[in-house]
C-alpha cells in the first residue's frame, strides 16, 4: 500500500485556472481502488477545502499546515490558539497596517476594522465574498481566536516588527514578494503526515508527498518520495525532488501516480 499527500493550490489545482483537471480525479479515484491511500495536506484550513475539492474524493485532510487533521469525516488532532495571542496580534497588525488574514476550521476573516492595502489581500477577500464566506468577523470579541494565519505587508520593517512578536510561538514561512504565512511551532505539513502514518501503521517508506510551493518544503523534505510539480514556485523546489512531475495544467499529477505505480 502506497499513500499519497496532496496539496491543493498549484498540485491538485491548475496552475492556470484553478480547477482540478479532469486527469487528476480519475487519476486519484483509480489510485484509491487500487488500495492506496489518498490526502490532502493543505495549508487551507477545512472550511477554505471548498467542496469541490472534497467531491473528488480523498481518505482524510491535513488542514491547517498539520493544526487539523481528520481521516474520513473524524477529527482526530485540532488545535487553536489562545485568543490572548491574537488579540496581541491583531493590535499589533492594525499599529503597523499589515493587511492579516485569520485561518480557523471554522471561518476565514480579515479584520474589518482595518481597511485592506495590499491589492492580493484585497482580491483574496473579494474570492471569499465571491463563495459566500463571512470574511468579516468580529475579531475583538474576547472569545475570538484562530488556527493560524497570513499577511500581506509594504515594508520590510512592518515584516521585522511583527516577528520580534510571533518568532516566539510561529514559524514564519515565505510564501514569495511581501507575503508571509504563520503556523504554529511543531506543526507542519510534515508532522501531520507523521501523524496519518502512526495512525495506520505504515512506514515512511510508503509515503509520497505532492507539492509545488514553499510551504510544502517541510513534506517535500520529510517523505523519501517527494514530487514537484513542473510549475513549482520557487523553482529551486525542483532540486530537492525525488520525482519532478508535469505541470499541473499538463496531466502532470495523473501521470506522475501512473509513473510512481499507483494503479498497479
Amino acid at each position: 500500500m502506497k499513500i499519497a499527500f496532496f496539496d491543493i493550490d498549484g498540485t491538485l489545482t491548475s496552475e492556470t485556472d484553478g480547477f482540478v483537471p479532469e486527469s487528476a480525479k480519475k487519476a486519484i479515484r483509480r489510485a484509491r481502488e487500487a488500495g492506496n491511500l489518498m490526502f490532502i495536506n493543505t495549508g487551507r484550513c477545512f472550511q477554505n477545502v471548498e467542496p469541490r475539492f472534497r467531491e473528488v474524493g480523498f481518505d482524510g485532510y491535513i488542514n491547517g499546515c498539520g493544526t487539523h487533521i481528520m481521516i474520513g469525516d473524524e477529527t482526530v488532532l485540532y488545535t487553536s490558539q489562545p485568543a490572548e495571542r491574537i488579540h496581541t496580534l491583531t493590535k499589533l497588525s492594525r499599529e503597523l497596517n499589515v493587511d492579516t488574514l485569520y485561518e480557523s476550521r471554522y471561518y476565514v476573516t480579515f479584520d474589518p476594522k482595518h481597511t485592506l492595502t495590499h491589492p492580493s489581500a484585497i482580491a483574496q477577500n473579494q474570492r471569499f465574498i465571491q463563495r459566500g464566506y463571512d470574511a468579516g468577523m468580529d475579531i475583538d470579541d474576547p472569545s475570538f481566536t484562530c488556527d493560524k494565519f497570513v499577511i500581506w505587508y509594504k515594508d520590510e520593517s512592518q515584516l521585522t516588527e511583527i516577528r520580534k512578536f510571533t518568532d516566539k510561538y510561529y514559524d514564519c514561512i515565505d510564501r514569495g514578494g511581501t507575503f508571509r504565512e504563520f503556523v504554529p511551532i511543531g506543526y507542519s505539513k510534515a508532522s501531520g503526515i507523521e501523524y496519518i502514518l502512526k495512525h495506520y501503521n505504515l512506514p515512511l517508506e510508503s509515503a509520497y508527498a505532492f507539492g509545488d510551493s514553499n510551504n510544502d518544503l517541510a513534506m517535500l523534505s520529510y517523505v523519501k518520495h517527494s514530487v514537484v510539480m513542473g510549475n513549482a514556485d520557487p523553482r529551486e523546489l525542483m532540486k530537492k525532488a525525488a520525482h519532478v512531475a508535469g505541470k499541473a495544467s499538463e496531466d502532470g499529477l495523473a501521470n506522475a501516480l501512473s509513473d510512481l505505480g499507483f494503479f498497479e
